[in-house]
């Protein structure tokens, strides 16, 4: 019998995040192994901006897909740069989850309720403007680390909040330290957050390939995981993204949600210091009867949102003109 071989990040969320789509394709009866992989960004704990983002948690994976030595890899959907990788296509885009940020802090308190000076922690450019926007009194601390590390800095006092995904938190169970949630029409979050990328070789999408028993394909097997409107969203987001040819650490936010036939985006470009931005917001119709329509949908409000932006004087905001 042959064995799907899951290719994941070593770190605990990576590893919840294969294992849910492990236990689906075993219960579709296809037996499966978790292969965990260290990349460079589980090894490298310098700052996102110094190291940049996306890519950097990506490449170690792909080059194991492109190895042999996994047959798919499952990839935080927001890591992944919107260039195409050569020999690799993502073929699955399983239901999306929470696309919030969410603030945990001490004493429950929400991010209005803060006081002056207090010590709130991220590692993301995008996040570090919106807090300094929002709160310009707080004092914003770059960090790295895991879900866990990062909330063991509130119980021992070295920070009184975190910002952090929503999705993650959920996945690991983490739910009780959420103290607020915040909005996507204020604060829009990363492209393609809260939903995982599925991604095989190019060659394997289509294509039986042994020792996988029949009738099992790789890509048959995948493609039963894909939600039309998670993977529809997260391509407005990324198409926001792409054509703004945005660096690995510019501050963008891009939220989509797809709801009873409407296609609604926000999209915000940040001074890195919080000062200013720019904020753009559309909608498309589509069929709700037929979740393929959003496609188009998704390709043209985020033509229109980019056009927008850089009209708003979005390049002179943020580090734009290198593709992510």
């Amino acid at each position: 019998m042959g064995r799907l071989r899951i290719g994941t990040r070593r770190s605990a969320l990576a590893l919840a995040q294969a294992g849910m789509i492990a236990d689906t394709l075993r219960a579709a009866g296809n037996e499966v192994e978790l292969v965990p992989i260290a990349s460079e960004g589980d090894v490298n704990q310098a700052s996102l901006s110094v190291i940049g983002g996306r890519g950097v948690f990506a490449g170690t994976l792909r080059s194991a897909l492109l190895r042999g030595d996994c047959d798919l890899v499952v990839h935080s959907f927001k890591d992944l740069p919107t260039t195409p990788f050569d020999g690799l296509s993502v073929l699955g885009v399983p239901t999306r989850e929470d696309q919030r940020d969410v603030l945990c802090a001490r004493d429950g308190m929400t991010l209005a309720e803060l006081p002056a000076g207090s010590r709130v922690g991220t590692g993301s450019p995008r996040r570090i403007a919106q807090l300094r926007a929002h709160r310009p009194d707080l004092d914003v601390v770059d960090l790295r680390g895991n879900v866990d590390t990062r909330l063991g800095m509130i119980l021992d006092g070295r920070l009184d909040a975190v910002v952090l995904a929503a999705a993650g938190v959920a996945r690991l169970g983490r739910d009780s330290a959420v103290t607020e949630r915040f909005g996507l029409e204020d604060w829009p979050t990363a492209p393609a957050q809260g939903a995982l990328a599925i991604e095989v070789r190019s060659a394997d999408a289509a294509h039986r390939l042994p020792p996988f028993p029949d009738p099992t394909e790789i890509g048959e097997a995948v493609d039963a995981l894909t939600d039309l409107e998670s993977a529809y969203e997260v391509e407005a987001e990324r198409g926001v993204l792409r054509g703004l040819e945005a660096g690995c650490t510019a501050p963008i936010g891009v939220s989509a949600v797809a709801r009873a036939g409407s296609l609604d985006v926000v999209a915000s470009v940040y001074r890195i210091d919080g000062t200013e931005s720019i904020v753009r917001t559309g909608r498309a119709a589509y069929d709700a009867d037929d979740p393929t329509s959003l496609l188009g949908a998704a390709q043209s409000i985020s033509a229109q949102l980019v056009a927008e932006l850089l009209d708003g004087g979005a390049a002179e905001l943020a580090p734009l003109g290198v593709s992510a």
